[in-house]
């Protein structure tokens, strides 16, 4: 898989450490991100950082090893976005690439997914927006699409 704004190319267990970081519930997930945050305000307290995720995953009967490699795959995109000079809606696109995947991929097998790149033109420039449809949601948006083309063309 490669992110849109780095091209950095992520191994394929980055897909899976996002699978279970969808699998936190809602007390989890926040206490996580926390332990993150206080290791980026304080790169050198690593050893802290260590204990904390141990504890975590003592708290909530989870393995220590693949806790610290979720938290790997979480600090890959701004890692990347630091050495290109990103800006925040880039790394935030990047994210929401790497969580839909993750989503996509813990749903019922057999559901097919599409996913839509979309260049948008702002005033005088061009914008990337990318999107995931199910074959559903896709047929819905493409029937709007084409409605709004014949709105526009009444009026030319």
């Amino acid at each position: 898989m490669q992110l849109h704004f780095t091209k950095d190319v992520l191994p394929d267990s980055v897909s899976t450490d996002f699978q279970n970081l969808n699998k936190l519930n809602e007390q989890q997930f926040p206490r996580l991100i926390e332990i993150l945050f206080q290791l980026l305000l304080e790169p050198k307290e690593t050893e802290r950082f260590m204990q904390q995720l141990t504890g975590f995953a003592g708290e909530h009967g989870m393995s220590a090893g693949p806790l610290r490699n979720l938290m790997k795959s979480i600090l890959l995109v701004p890692q990347g976005a630091l050495k290109k000079n990103l800006t925040a809606e880039q790394i935030k696109e990047d994210l929401v690439t790497l969580v839909t995947v993750g989503t996509s991929e813990i749903q019922k097998v057999g559901n097919i997914f599409l996913q839509l790149k979309l260049v948008v033109r702002r005033g005088n420039s061009t914008e990337n927006v990318y999107m995931e449809l199910t074959l559903p949601q896709f047929y819905n948006f493409l029937h709007e699409m084409e409605r709004a083309k014949a709105s526009m063309e009444c009026f030319s």
